[in-house]
């Protein structure tokens, strides 16, 4: 029988997703429930469906990437940013750069750009998304959600960005028109760079350490002088300096080499 070592290689050269990089005994037994789902013998058959079943390839992405995503996810952390780090970094440069990272569904992109339209027109603002699961961001382009996912946004900014369709709500078109999607894997895709800032939150737990230091030194690399990475609740980095960023606020940090 083929053993989860073996099983990973595979779904490297299927997907280019390297599983080696993932906190293994969290991953493990994710992938193993899905199996058991379909009442396969692990992993050998299951591997060969999603080789010839697009929909159960794409479920398997989708469930590998652990896309759990809404709209102002923990407030408090939100207002920091809109409130204290946004006028810090606009006091220097009015043009700012923006990059979501493993942005899921778009939950957060939209809700940097209903936040930035605080201090600036809508066709000033760009912001670039991404995500590995490519059936992701196209839910994210459509721009449909349920109340659920939208409870906890500000009423303001849910009456002046979506359209209440009654079951769900639509992004409004000048909205979507300020975010530019893109499939990215972050453990090996080249990231944009000269960036302002970069929002990446809940994604890192599932990573190993030495998947996490990577991207982190990869972050500061793609910062300008005195950008800001903002992380999820969960992720505050330990020594943050080991990958040259200064903490600035809980979740914020900011990059601390301006001359490198």
């Amino acid at each position: 029988m083929k053993d989860y070592e073996w099983f990973k290689g595979e779904v490297y050269k299927l997907s280019g997703i390297d599983l080696s990089c993932y906190k293994e005994k969290q991953m493990k037994r994710r992938i193993e429930a899905l199996i058991r789902k379909y009442g396969m013998e692990p992993y050998e058959s299951y591997l060969e469906a999603i080789k010839v079943k697009n929909d159960m390839y794409n479920e398997f992405i989708n469930y590998l990437t652990i896309n759990v995503s809404e709209f102002y996810r923990n407030p408090e952390q939100w207002d920091v940013l809109k409130n204290d780090i946004l006028p810090m970094i606009l006091n220097t440069n009015r043009r700012l750069r923006v990059w979501s990272a493993a942005c899921s569904t778009g939950d957060e992109p939209y809700t940097l750009v209903m936040i930035l339209n605080n201090f600036m027109p809508l066709n000033e603002i760009r912001v670039i998304a991404t995500d590995i699961d490519k059936e992701i961001l196209n839910k994210a382009q459509a721009g449909i959600y349920s109340a659920k996912s939208l409870a906890g946004l500000p009423k303001n900014y849910l009456r002046e960005h979506f359209i209440d369709n009654g079951e769900t709500y639509q992004i409004k078109d000048s909205v979507k028109k300020c975010v530019e999607f893109k499939h990215h894997n972050l453990l090996k895709d080249t990231y944009p760079g000269d960036l302002d800032l970069i929002v990446c939150r809940n994604v890192l737990i599932y990573f190993t350490e030495e998947a996490k230091c990577d991207i982190y030194h990869k972050f500061n690399a793609s910062l300008k002088p005195h950008g800001v990475l903002f992380v999820g609740s969960t992720e505050q980095i330990i020594m943050s300096n080991k990958f040259n960023l200064k903490s600035l606020k809980t979740f914020f940090y900011v990059k601390d080499n301006p001359n490198k």
